[in-house]
């Protein structure tokens, strides 16, 4: 199992990509998640000139908020200045859209964006809106078709392990497993947390910091896909549920996304403190060295094959070298 890193697309993601280069990480994926963030492919693009071997990619793009074209034209200006180190993930928008108020995108349409994307790559003459095109980039402007990306999907229900299938070359996922992860040969899993340090107190300020925020995607995730009656099973909801409905149901996807796997928003931080805590080991990477590497063995017996880890809290340095310590002394034999 190797082992990458993720961040949040910011204006120093490229100096982050370069630290995780020097300590051997596998694999950086930047977020698509421009109601938070800097362009990614933009911050891609700069973390491509500042290394040499670490592989790059955004992870997950949202096809909306992009026509395929251009998102084939700057997958081509990344693998140009990072030939064979280029990998693209696909979602259905989880906070990419659902921040922005909306929902996420229908499976049927992923489908025929990911086919009118890698067309495009191949060099064919590919249809999109009733339009017929191609990538027509002369010599210089892009690297010659075909141009060869391994596509990976996030999917967690039916539909998107059929589309997955058909049409990517790994899983992507996040949040948790599912079943069907076995099937597929490449199996990349997105996940938070913090190694603590012996005798740590879990909910002291560190902590908090570096684990809170992965910690808080158990209430929007419960909140998007089961409303706010899910949230209030869970500790802390009912207070997270409290401070979430002081804001107006139109402008509600505001109040919950404030934040989201940087830091603790409102909700996030009144949840923290009415026992949400308690959520931190369970539900991320969090633990003590041994109990970390018990996870990190466990996905990898179901079937994960690289583990993608986002640090959190402001000292992102030790968040690496603590827990690509305690990855390559598991037992899944991590590489990088």
């Amino acid at each position: 199992m190797d082992v990458s890193v993720a961040f949040p697309t910011a204006l120093d993601s490229h100096e982050n990509i370069a630290l995780a280069e020097e300590l051997g990480y596998a694999r950086a994926w930047l977020y698509d998640t421009p109601q938070n963030s800097p362009d990614v492919w933009m911050c891609l693009a700069l973390a491509a000139e500042r290394t040499s071997r670490i592989g790059l990619g955004p992870g997950v793009l949202v096809p909306s908020l992009r026509h395929p074209m251009v998102n084939a034209a700057a997958t081509a200006m990344l693998v140009a200045m990072a030939p064979g180190r280029v990998e693209v993930a696909f979602g259905t928008g989880f906070s990419g859209r659902r921040a922005m108020g909306y929902r996420g995108i229908p499976w049927s349409f992923m489908a025929r964006y990911i086919r009118a994307y890698r067309g495009l790559l191949r060099g064919d003459v590919v249809e999109w809106e009733g339009a017929q095109m191609q990538m027509m980039h002369p010599a210089g402007h892009a690297p010659a078709r075909p141009i060869d990306v391994p596509v990976l999907i996030s999917a967690l229900g039916p539909k998107g392990a059929e589309v997955t299938r058909e049409l990517a070359d790994g899983l992507y996922a996040t949040l948790q497993l599912p079943d069907f992860a076995r099937e597929f040969a490449r199996v990349s899993y997105l996940a938070w947390g913090t190694v603590l340090d012996e005798g740590e107190d879990p909910t002291a300020e560190r902590a908090r910091l570096a684990g809170g925020p992965g910690t808080a995607l158990a209430w929007h995730g419960a909140y998007e896909f089961g409303g706010q009656e899910a949230v209030a099973g869970l500790p802390g909801g009912n207070a997270w549920n409290e401070v979430v409905s002081r804001t107006p149901q139109d402008r509600r996807h505001i109040a919950v996304h404030t934040g989201h796997c940087v830091e603790l928003n409102e909700a996030d931080r009144a949840a923290w403190e009415s026992g949400g805590s308690t959520l931190m080991e369970p539900t991320t990477l969090s633990g003590t060295a041994e109990q970390v590497r018990g996870k990190l063995d466990d996905l990898a017996e179901r079937g994960v094959t690289e583990i993608v880890y986002q640090p959190c809290g402001p000292d992102v340095r030790r968040e690496l070298e603590r827990f690509l310590d305690v990855a390559s002394r598991s037992a899944a034999g991590v590489g990088g």
